[in-house]
């Protein structure tokens, strides 16, 4: 005969965080996801593709390409002479280490941890590149004649919706404070 025990529910205390939220675990694999995603498709594009070659995928409005970024967003410092490959694998290193310690302090702030885990991953992405490759490998170029949009990656859009999740964040947390 077997039987079973019942534990009463016991809701989290107000602002604590609910119990599937203690680990950070689900950021970390988050953050993986992305760095799996921004390789592989980086990966992708390598193997079809040369430098400069386009895809039109709508034209006149997105295409496919193959180019390099030896510097940052919009190729900032990417005329410089090698050392930016350096500060900007330093630079991610160091957001990367603090994000993950912002992970553990806030890992049941879901909107919060979801942006830091999106910027942590795609941050990641690009130094993997850095480290390989010596540049970020660059795909997805948004035109419209004569304006380009810079090309970028995957990498590079999580890391912008993880910057547009912390500015929503702290726009709901300020109206809650005001309310």
């Amino acid at each position: 005969m077997t039987s079973t025990v019942s534990r009463p529910e016991h809701p989290a205390p107000s602002g604590a965080a609910a119990p599937n939220a203690r680990s950070p675990v689900r950021w970390f694999a988050l953050a993986l996801v992305v760095i799996v995603i921004d390789q592989l498709t980086k990966l992708w594009v390598l193997d079809h593709f040369t430098v400069g070659e386009r895809l039109p995928v709508i034209p006149g409005l997105f295409d496919l390409t193959l180019l390099y970024n030896p510097g940052a967003a919009f190729s900032f410092l990417g005329s410089a002479s090698g050392w930016q490959r350096w500060f900007f694998t330093g630079l991610a290193v160091v957001a990367s280490v603090v994000i993950a310690v912002l992970l553990f302090r806030h890992r049941g702030q879901t909107l919060f941890s979801l942006a830091l885990a999106m910027i942590m991953g795609g941050a990641i992405g690009n130094v993997i590149d850095r480290l390989m490759y010596g540049k970020v490998v660059d795909f997805l170029l948004f035109y419209r004649d004569p304006w380009y949009f810079p090309a970028f990656n995957a990498a590079d859009s999580a890391i912008t919706l993880g910057a547009v999740l912390l500015i929503l964040d702290e726009l709901i947390r300020l109206r809650r404070a005001a309310a």
